[in-house]
């Protein structure tokens, strides 16, 4: 497998599991400068795998690789997802590996739509065949390096920015609802909506504008919001579909 990048470092990024060699090996075999540790948030449950952590860090001390830590639920498909984004956003122009093999199946799939929705030429997802498995449970899951097998990527359909920057609104709300009459000055204030109006109805052609371009493909096209009228006023909230959505898109 062709690993060679064009750009100024190389970049292993890896959920933290209990594995040592199929995270090593494959920063020798790309001569990586960086990896970045996916780590489990809660520090009491992740001690299980400092011993993992440690022996890593000493294999790249002794390479020359520096390591970052980044932390995330590893039960939580949505929050590995985000991080995983944060990292490689901050890697822009550098040659990112992203090793899909290291962690559990969650974090795998996470790590993996983090590169769809990113969907860059820079950002290379791979996965590492070990020589043999552990004959049993306790020791290092697998042992030795067979091969890194590079992960074809396809663009996974994500809303336009300004319909992320609206889902970032109502998800800082109280409740994550906000009122019709409040989201429209916000998304005037913020240019995410064009009024092009009198004075006499720029009310009226605000929230026109607002239900064409922002509540429309959010509620209709996405599912992402819902609108519930409650007494006069008309209240737009995030559904569960939103929910997720804003944990790693917005």
């Amino acid at each position: 497998m062709d690993m060679d990048g064009m750009t100024a470092l190389r970049v292993h990024v890896a959920p933290l599991g209990f594995e040592v060699d199929r995270i090593v090996l494959p920063l020798k075999k790309t001569k990586a400068d960086r990896l970045w540790l996916i780590i489990h948030d809660n520090v009491e449950e992740s001690r299980v795998s400092d011993t993992y952590q440690e022996r890593i860090e000493r294999a790249c001390k002794k390479e020359g690789v520096e390591v970052g830590i980044g932390r995330a639920d590893r039960m939580s498909l949505f929050a590995t997802i985000r991080k995983t984004r944060e990292i490689i956003e901050g890697e822009e122009g550098n040659s990112v590996f992203v090793n899909v093999s290291s962690g559990s199946k969650i974090q795998a799939i996470a790590c993996m739509m983090a590169c769809m929705v990113l969907n860059r030429p820079n950002v290379r997802p791979f996965y590492a065949e070990p020589d043999r498995y552990a004959a049993f449970d306790g020791k290092q899951q697998s042992f030795g390096l067979r091969d890194m097998h590079r992960l074809s990527t396809y663009e996974l359909q994500t809303p336009k920015p300004k319909l992320l920057e609206a889902l970032r609104i109502i998800a800082s709300q109280d409740g994550q609802r906000i009122t019709k009459k409040e989201m429209a000055r916000l998304a005037d204030e913020r240019g995410i909506i064009k009024v092009n109006a009198s004075v006499d109805n720029y009310s009226q052609a605000r929230f026109a504008s607002l239900d064409k371009n922002i509540i429309a493909p959010l509620e209709r096209e996405w599912g992402f919001v819902s609108v519930e009228k409650i007494g006069r006023t008309r209240w737009i909230g995030m559904t569960d579909d939103g929910r997720n959505a804003a944990e790693f898109l917005a």
